[in-house]
């Protein structure tokens, strides 16, 4: 780093094959050098001086934030909610699930700390059967596939599932990743640079997959932490928390033996989930007695 510094400084190279003092000359500083690290301090730069410094009140973590405010946050995710729907075949045709999904929602959040937030919470049903997956968007609005409802057993897991969606959007993960993967895929792409020969894409091939990896990691940190949340927020609301535990064996029965190893998923492995979650439930339940 330093000597890229004295690149952009003008400073004697030595190091670098030229000595300024003798005049005599080496093999100079690769312009493929210079883009390289140009490419990595402008995504620094952007990474520390364009994103926003918040103290999350929910985990007490600094978070560097892409957008300010959670107005903003709302105002995205309302704008992405229309196509969500469309891609998952629409709302769900069966009111009475579909009022299950918004009361059990509803009560999560009145029960909770998240009722003091700005966010605007909306619970959808999707009609999706086939594709088992809940997920948020920013600033709130929460979605359960028919193909996930159906296979969970009580209302308890219900809650489960959407305490844990909660979690990510007052964790403000999404908001997060932006940030993060803007930083993150700028680094790869000056390393791309750096590694490339000029002659074929081999070297930003292997930046772009270690960029992945990197970004699959901070998607686990993610998930670990929505599932502590989760918890916290099934207990301060009434529900079991051990629920949280079943949707996470019924994930792994329908993974069934086709899951990829963990490094190469943006979701922690069910099992070791499962062990977090225990972990967490009896870290919040010896807080409570101590009190």
């Amino acid at each position: 780093m330093n000597k890229l510094f004295d690149i952009l400084l003008g400073r004697p190279l030595v190091a670098f094959g030229y000595d300024q003092s003798s005049g005599r000359r080496g093999i100079g500083c690769s312009p493929r050098i210079i883009m390289a690290g140009l490419m990595i301090l402008g995504a620094l730069a952007s990474y520390q001086f364009g994103t926003t410094e918040y103290k999350n009140e929910f985990t007490g973590r600094v978070q560097k934030l892409a957008l300010p405010t959670p107005e903003q946050e709302i105002a995205m995710g309302l704008q992405s909610l229309p196509q969500m729907i469309r891609e998952f075949g629409g709302e769900s045709r069966d009111p009475k699930a579909q009022a299950l999904v918004a009361s059990v929602g509803q009560r999560l959040i009145n029960g909770t700390a998240v009722r003091s937030t700005p966010y605007q919470f909306q619970f959808h049903l999707l009609a999706d059967d086939q594709t088992i997956n809940a997920f948020a968007l920013p600033g709130g609005q929460i979605f359960i596939t028919t193909a996930l409802f159906s296979k969970l057993e009580n209302e308890d897991q219900l809650a489960g599932v959407l305490g844990h969606e909660i979690g990510h959007v007052v964790g403000r993960h999404s908001n997060q990743q932006m940030a993060k993967t803007g930083l993150i895929n700028g680094i790869a792409r000056g390393v791309g640079v750096l590694l490339s020969d000029g002659q074929s894409s081999g070297g930003m091939q292997v930046a772009q997959m270690l960029g992945n990896i990197v970004n699959m990691k901070y998607g686990r940190a993610d998930e670990n932490e929505s599932d502590a949340l989760g918890v916290r927020f099934l207990i301060e609301a009434g529900y079991d928390p051990e629920a949280l535990i079943g949707v996470m064996a019924i994930l792994k029965a329908s993974a069934g033996g086709g899951g990829q190893p963990e490094i190469m998923s943006t979701h922690p492995d069910p099992g070791n989930r499962m062990e977090n979650i225990r972990a967490e439930i009896a870290k919040v339940r010896a807080e409570k007695q101590s009190r």
